[in-house]
């Protein structure tokens, strides 16, 4: 079977992937390499975050964890770490997927730590191994005579392509990369309006971050760096005084939610938002039974 996949980011080299070693004959079609998607962006933690999950999600989510835990892919390490939340707040539904402990207005676990932009190349690497076709063009149309399923994996633009979806949302995110002085645990506020964030990677700590719905640029703001570094050092007082290695923009392919379901011979896979790293190796299960029947 011939498959088109739409989309270089983490969920269609995933899906591609997947799709591969089902025996699909498989070509990805991107705008640009995934070193320059959404998901290179990432803080990199995996867990599903927001406050409103439905049970697919869960599933996903324990099926991506099982993956990199049976996995050596570079750029992935196993890290404990503690999200924070509101006074009050009831557990939250992913728990058991990550198998976390409430203490408190916080759960710990341990959970994979990505850093996404080797992670990518790797996979990437991956994909090609397994026979995949990789193009970088811009795609209009799902039509595509070359195959015999197309798969619509191309995160922001893929409502547009699906033509029949205008619940696609850009929401920015602003991150600040830092050096690591040896970090042991990532720390994830969830207590506010916003949201903040301290990952650490080894060579350096992913602190962020900003939700923002609508926005259209990938230009950091100045003053938006300084904020995150502000509230990040409240966080983790050992941040005091790092240097700035750079400030980077990504913009999370957003919808109410996710959306993996056939129509005819469009297999669409999209709205991940944020969790992209979280649930690329569940949806990517479903796309795979979706195609293959």
């Amino acid at each position: 079977m011939r498959v088109t996949v739409a989309g270089a980011g983490i969920i269609g080299l995933s899906s591609a992937y997947r799709l591969a070693e089902a025996g699909c004959e498989v070509t990805v079609v991107a705008s640009a390499p995934p070193r320059e998607s959404t998901s290179a962006v990432a803080g990199g933690v995996l867990y599903p975050p927001g406050r409103r999950l439905d049970e697919r999600v869960v599933r996903w989510t324990e099926a991506s964890l099982a993956v990199f835990r049976g996995g050596d892919a570079p750029g992935v390490r196993f890290r404990r770490g503690r999200v924070l939340l509101a006074p009050g707040a009831p557990d939250p539904q992913w728990l058991r997927a990550v198998d976390g402990v409430r203490e408190g207005d916080a759960v710990e676990f341990t959970t994979a730590v990505v850093d996404t932009p080797v992670y990518l190349e790797w996979l990437l690497a991956g994909v090609r191994a397994l026979g995949v076709r990789v193009e970088y063009r811009t795609l209009t149309s799902l039509a595509d005579p070359a195959a015999d399923i197309v798969v619509n994996a191309a995160g922001l633009g893929a409502g547009a392509l699906a033509g029949d979806d205008d619940t696609m949302v850009p929401v920015g995110g602003q991150v600040v990369h830092v050096p690591d002085p040896g970090l042991p645990e990532f720390v994830v506020d969830e207590t506010g309006p916003g949201v903040a964030y301290v990952i650490p990677h080894g060579t350096h700590v992913v602190c962020g971050g900003t939700v923002e719905p609508g926005r259209a640029d990938t230009d950091p703001n100045p003053a938006v760096t300084a904020d995150i570094l502000r509230r990040c050092r409240e966080l983790e007082p050992r941040l005091a005084g790092a240097e700035v290695l750079r400030s980077r923009v990504g913009l999370r392919p957003s919808r109410r939610e996710v959306r993996v379901e056939r129509v005819g011979e469009v297999v669409h896979c999209y709205g991940h938002g944020g969790a992209g790293i979280t649930l690329a190796w569940g949806c990517a299960a479903d796309v795979a039974k979706l195609v293959t029947g």
